[in-house]
């Protein structure tokens, strides 16, 4: 049988391919509060503030390529059995070919209604007031905004739970309930750690590779067990 890894990833890895991140300082929520953009409250002021921020969100997802991690990530199936949990709206994971992605944060190309957080739509194009669902509620985008429940997170941790290895990549793991996940994977599993500027060390079963995802994906074949 295979092993299982279980993959955390954050907005470093899709950081590579051009994605910008909100704690960069030219990051996406730039100009804006971020409790204006990302919460149900900021969505209750100023729907059209927030649609269109997430349009822009969306329409530059078109223009952006999956990198090598996101490859070398979807490459282990070969010999491992892999899930990737990540905390990114992108799907650069499913479009690299990786085939068990669990989005802990919602993802961009999906809408659901306001009054239905259960049923989700594709979605392609941007989402304009007076977009509504079947039922005639007005849509939004399918994110996790603050505030909101993690719908997957008991998913997730089912699954870390499961792992044989754990590989983290391209998050500082301080966004909770996310951060926490790492905490229910089995005693003593081999754990990987992929950042450019980890704010951990290394030690007893934790392997940090202070690289970019890119780097680090292409070193971690020699650490990993058959």
């Amino acid at each position: 049988m295979k092993k299982h890894i279980v993959v955390l990833t954050g907005a470093g890895i899709s950081a590579e391919s051009g994605i910008k991140t909100f704690r960069d300082a030219d990051g996406l929520w730039e100009g804006h509060d971020v409790m204006e953009v990302a919460s149900p409250e900021g969505f209750a002021k100023n729907p059209a503030l927030v649609l269109d921020f997430y349009n822009q969100r969306r329409r530059q997802l078109h223009e952006v390529e999956p990198n090598s991690a996101h490859f070398d990530l979807a490459t282990l199936e070969k010999d491992y059995k892999v899930t990737i949990i990540t905390q990114n709206v992108d799907n650069l994971h499913e479009r690299a070919g990786s085939s068990k992605v669990i989005h802990l944060h919602g993802e961009l190309l999906k809408s659901r209604s306001v009054a239905d957080k259960h049923t989700t739509f594709e979605q392609t194009g941007d989402i304009v007031l007076g977009d509504v669902c079947p039922r005639g509620f007005q849509l939004r985008p399918h994110i996790v905004w603050f505030g909101e429940d993690v719908p997957m997170i008991e998913t997730a941790i089912d699954i870390c739970g499961t792992a044989d290895i754990l590989i983290i990549i391209g998050t500082s793991m301080q966004v909770y309930p996310a951060a926490g996940l790492m905490h229910y994977v089995p005693d003593r599993i081999p754990v990987y750690y992929i950042d450019k500027n980890p704010a951990i060390q290394s030690g007893d079963n934790l392997t940090v590779i202070a690289e970019l995802a890119t780097v680090g994906m292409k070193k971690i074949r020699e650490y990993l067990p058959s």
